[in-house]
């Protein structure tokens, strides 16, 4: 039912296919720790009291070298979970990331750079990606050997992380052969489809390179024909093929030379010969560039049909940017992995704000024992005493832990959170 829907919405808004839309998922609240409109706004998780993009919890722990990487942190912050089977299976590939520092410095290496792989996926199925899109997923994919490889270090509470890296070889070789290593911008002025792909583009191709050593050729002829040493045979766009001649050599024009122009002090003149070659040259120009889109689409058509693949390997790379940016930041500013116990209440040592904490000198860490014997604090001070700093830590510590990433304190065990209330 969700499958059709999904077709009938499609067509209803899109007036086409989406094939990369392959159904619904019904989410449900019981799945999220939940937060309403204000908490949002006052835990400040991506956008300030003032609309601001920083200092926010997500600018801050922010360390994904991707664009896939960084949409998809932000939107862990905002869907904290309450499976903490998932959850623990989070924080324990951030433990084996952290164990070994080589797996996070080859997995950021094979990072940077990497292109929106989520997007081009949509941009394939729509048939709207760009030559640019392409070269771009290329040169993407033939990352993912070496960022496989720097996960395998971290042991195998990687392994199906990295099981999901992996795109289909024969895929990847016609991308890898169809396209320029540096393909023209857009695909109406050609140079896209490389060299050696396709034997009819490569023709197409030829002869219009040759242009050059034709030219030499009739204008060395033409010369020795007519005698006229500063006659010049040449190409422009304008004009397109043209025999130019100075008027004082006028009288030694032979009969076949038709005058195509006059300028001021020369007079350009088209023969037969240069004409069935204008022809023939245009005429290839034409059928490269239409040959050139026919190719474009098929490559297009081809890669349509690994998107599935295409969509799990962007899903991997987007939590493999996560969770290794996540342990590079956990081990400098010395993040803990938090504990979940099935008893009521929050147990925090050494508790710090994640924000406030790089912005001061030396934040002073303070903890907190909520439990069924203690159940409320009445925390009282003058202004500016920090009360809603430690309200917005207790918070984000929380919230970090149902993210599945460490948090900033020694130790802290957390009990059941079905929804964080923040009012500041």
């Amino acid at each position: 039912e969700q499958h059709v829907f999904a077709v009938l919405l499609q067509r209803h808004t899109q007036r086409a296919a989406l094939p990369h839309i392959t159904g619904l998922t019904l989410e449900q609240d019981s799945e999220y720790v939940l937060l309403d409109a204000a908490a949002r706004r006052t835990l400040e998780i991506s956008e300030t009291l003032r609309g601001e993009a920083a200092p926010t919890l997500f600018s801050e722990l922010d360390r994904c070298l991707t664009s896939l990487g960084s949409r998809r942190l932000k939107h862990w912050l905002h869907h904290p979970l309450r499976d903490r089977l998932v959850l623990r299976r989070r924080h324990t590939a951030i433990a084996a990331l952290i164990a070994a520092p080589e797996a996070i410095r080859g997995a950021r290496e094979a990072l940077k750079g990497m292109a929106d792989l989520e997007r081009i996926a949509a941009r394939i199925a729509l048939k709207s990606a760009r030559p640019r899109d392409l070269s771009g997923l290329r040169d993407s994919l033939l990352r993912l050997p070496a960022l496989q490889d720097a996960l395998l270090v971290a042991g195998p509470d990687l392994a199906d992380l990295i099981e999901r890296l992996i795109f289909p070889a024969e895929a990847l070789d016609t991308l890898a052969r169809a396209l320029k290593t540096e393909p023209g911008v857009v695909l109406r002025e050609g140079g896209v489809i490389a060299d050696g792909f396709d034997a009819e583009l490569d023709e197409l191709r030829a002869l219009q390179s040759d242009c050059g050593s034709f030219l030499l050729d009739m204008e060395t002829r033409e010369r020795a024909r007519t005698g006229i040493a500063t006659l010049r045979v040449e190409y422009n766009r304008v004009s397109g093929f043209f025999i130019e001649v100075g008027r004082a050599q006028a009288d030694k024009i032979p009969a076949d030379y038709h005058r195509r122009q006059t300028l001021k002090n020369v007079e350009r003149y088209l023969t037969p010969e240069l004409k069935a070659f204008e022809d023939k040259f245009l005429s290839a120009a034409e059928r490269s560039l239409a040959r050139e889109k026919l190719l474009y689409d098929a490559l297009l058509e081809h890669l349509a049909g690994h998107l599935a693949a295409l969509q799990l390997v962007a899903d991997a790379v987007a939590e493999s940017d996560v969770l290794s940016g996540h342990a590079q930041l956990a081990g400098e500013r010395r993040y803990c992995a938090p504990e979940f116990s099935p008893q009521w209440g929050i147990q925090i040592q050494a508790g710090r704000h994640p924000v406030v904490e790089t912005r001061v000198d030396a934040f002073i860490p303070n903890h907190l024992q909520l439990d069924p014997t203690r159940r409320m604090l009445l925390i009282t001070g003058p202004n500016m005493g920090g009360k809603s700093t430690y309200m917005r830590q207790i918070a984000h510590i929380v919230l970090l832990a149902c993210c599945g990433l460490y948090v900033p304190a020694r130790s802290a065990v957390i009990g059941p959170v079905d929804q964080i209330f923040t009012r500041v």
